[in-house]
């Protein structure tokens, strides 16, 4: 246990002189990046990924992985986007069915959560390797998507909704205080509760939980619910803030979700890693998105450095490893 956390220290701290390092780059090399703006505009844009983020530490941890998060996103989006604007229409019973901005936004949770259901279902129930059983559930959430939206956006909802994603409170922009609930609830989940103890031992050791009592079974389920309620967070944060839903939102989200929690340090192997570390893992991947923007570098390019960032962080976590 003293080796494990020695260990977690170790890559919060390789994680932290690399934030430092790569703002005091991108400070020297840009104008504007150390700017109350440019700031501001960066947590806004991490405070999606720190949300999906979240959900995907809470999958890795026990040894899993989730790649149907950006395609639940962008479903969920839609259709939180699609009651608010047009609700329910059932002509056979002469029935129109309204909603208001937290019944759509509870609906769209609920989408997010039974889609991340089915996810740990086929997972613990079938046994499908969580890589194909995600893989699946990305291509069907797209799916969906389309068929929910017709392949058009979905715009004008209004700027009570709005508010979610583009409004101020207290000073701060409401998805980073969003964001903010999110990681507290989930650091309070995994090191004060019963559940996030459940967590840590099954990725630690599958056959030891097993024979310990621990309903594997039922906690991955929750896990998966959870990453799908999340990533239903964060479609419901782009929607608000674009003021559409967009069918093509969050293509490639749940790699950047994925590179967040490995540069924070939890291992792809499952029971070692922390909330903290996987927020500090999206600020840097933030840090980096806004700093190749600003200096005016092509997408291109942008996808190629992310790639080798994601590399570096697993290169680095398999010499942890080692260590231990």
């Amino acid at each position: 246990m003293i080796s494990i956390k020695k260990n977690l220290n170790i890559a919060q701290f390789q994680s932290l002189i690399a934030l430092f390092i790569l703002c005091l780059a991108l400070a020297l090399m840009t104008d504007n990046f150390m700017t109350t703006d440019n700031f501001w505009n960066v947590m806004r844009q991490i405070s999606v990924n720190v949300c999906i983020s979240v959900g995907m530490t809470l999958v890795i941890l026990t040894a899993g992985i989730d790649l149907s998060v950006g395609s639940i996103l962008a479903f969920c989006g839609a259709v939180t986007a699609g009651l608010l604007s047009n609700g329910i229409s059932i002509p056979a019973l002469n029935l129109f069915i309204g909603f208001t901005v937290l019944g759509a936004v509870l609906a769209g949770l609920l989408v997010g959560g039974g889609l991340g259901f089915i996810n740990g279902y086929a997972i613990t129930k079938f046994k499908v390797p969580p890589f194909v059983a995600t893989l699946a559930m990305l291509t069907m959430a797209r799916g969906f998507t389309m068929l929910w939206t017709k392949g058009h956006p979905i715009s004008g909802l209004g700027e009570t909704f709005g508010f979610l994603g583009t409004g101020w409170f207290l000073g701060i922009p409401m998805p980073v205080w969003i964001s903010g609930i999110v990681v507290v609830t989930a650091i309070v989940l995994t090191g004060k509760t019963r559940f996030g103890r459940y967590i840590y031992a099954i990725g630690g050791n599958e056959n030891a939980s097993l024979l310990s009592g621990i309903p594997i079974a039922k906690v991955k389920m929750w896990v998966y619910a959870l990453a799908g309620i999340l990533a239903a967070v964060g479609g419901i944060l782009v929607t608000a803030r674009l003021d559409s839903a967009q069918p093509n939102a969050g293509f490639s989200y749940e790699l950047d979700a994925i590179a967040a929690v490995v540069i924070g340090g939890t291992s792809l192997s499952g029971g070692r890693g922390t909330i903290l570390g996987t927020v500090l893992g999206a600020i840097i991947i933030g840090v980096l998105n806004n700093g190749l923007i600003l200096m005016s570098v092509s997408p291109f390019w942008q996808q190629v450095i992310k790639g080798l960032v994601i590399l570096l962080a697993v290169i680095i976590d398999k010499s942890n490893q080692k260590s231990e």
